[in-house]
């Protein structure tokens, strides 16, 4: 009983990741197999960051937008975001408030493309690393 019970569940999770091996690789913690949220299925994004190259600067401006939006559930609003990143980001897109634009999939390096391309529509990603530094991502649009 016990290995049928296995082999069933393996079947079924080989079928799952045959159909989509990749997506589900690019999902975070907890997604698995969910294409209905189109995280991970999109070929652009529209998104803000904050880059710095300390972890306790990134983790101020982390503060910033919890004190302010994240604390109480709130989402951060585009021009609040904006405000921060002029603040604190290390990036010469932070004199724009952090806006990347529109960017197609393969452009960003590593864990950058795989947070923006996994974030929801108007969600504040928590700080992570990259070769770069640290950011903060705000999830501004995605399309294909």
């Amino acid at each position: 009983m016990g290995k049928d019970a296995k082999a069933k569940e393996s079947k079924g999770k080989g079928k799952q990741a045959a159909s989509g091996s990749d997506e589900n690789a690019s999902k975070g913690k907890g997604k698995g197999g969910k294409a209905a949220d189109g995280l991970g299925t999109c070929t652009y994004v529209k998104a803000r960051h904050i880059l710095c190259e300390k972890q306790g600067k990134i983790n101020e401006a982390y503060k910033k937008l919890q004190d302010g939006w994240l604390d109480n559930g709130d989402k951060v609003p585009p021009a609040e975001f904006a405000k921060v990143a002029q603040e604190y980001s290390e990036c010469p897109s932070g004199k724009k408030g952090g806006d990347l634009g529109w960017f197609p999939r393969g452009k960003m390096a590593g864990p950058f493309q795989e947070v923006a391309f996994n974030t929801p529509v108007g969600v504040t990603s928590a700080p992570f690393k990259s070769t770069h530094g640290y950011h903060i991502i705000l999830s501004e649009g995605r399309k294909n």
